[in-house]
């Protein structure tokens, strides 16, 4: 640890894995509250029958899958205003 600032240091560890459990757990309970409601059919059986699991098995996977895809785009964006940014600071430096 530098006292005057010259090390630059990356962010904390533990408020990384805290953020990272905090995002899954929120994708779980999106996926859970949206695959219930969709999949759902009566509540007079104690246990999952073969559609429901079947109809919560695709929904899951759907939901996955459009989350990936979400995170590609997203990372996509940010290389790009990142790049952009780089570019802008070689701009203004050249000046």
């Amino acid at each position: 640890m530098s006292w005057f600032g010259g090390e630059q240091q990356g962010p904390d560890p533990l408020f990384v894995a805290k953020t990272e459990i905090e995002m899954y757990n929120d994708l779980f309970v999106k996926i859970g509250a949206t695959c219930f409601d969709k999949c759902r059919s009566r509540f007079k059986e104690p246990d999952l029958n073969i559609g429901e699991q079947s109809c919560i098995d695709r929904c899951t996977s759907k939901y996955m899958e459009a989350q990936e895809r979400i995170g590609e785009v997203m990372q996509k964006i940010n290389q790009q205003q990142a790049a952009q940014q780089q570019a802008m600071q070689g701009i203004q430096q050249g000046k």
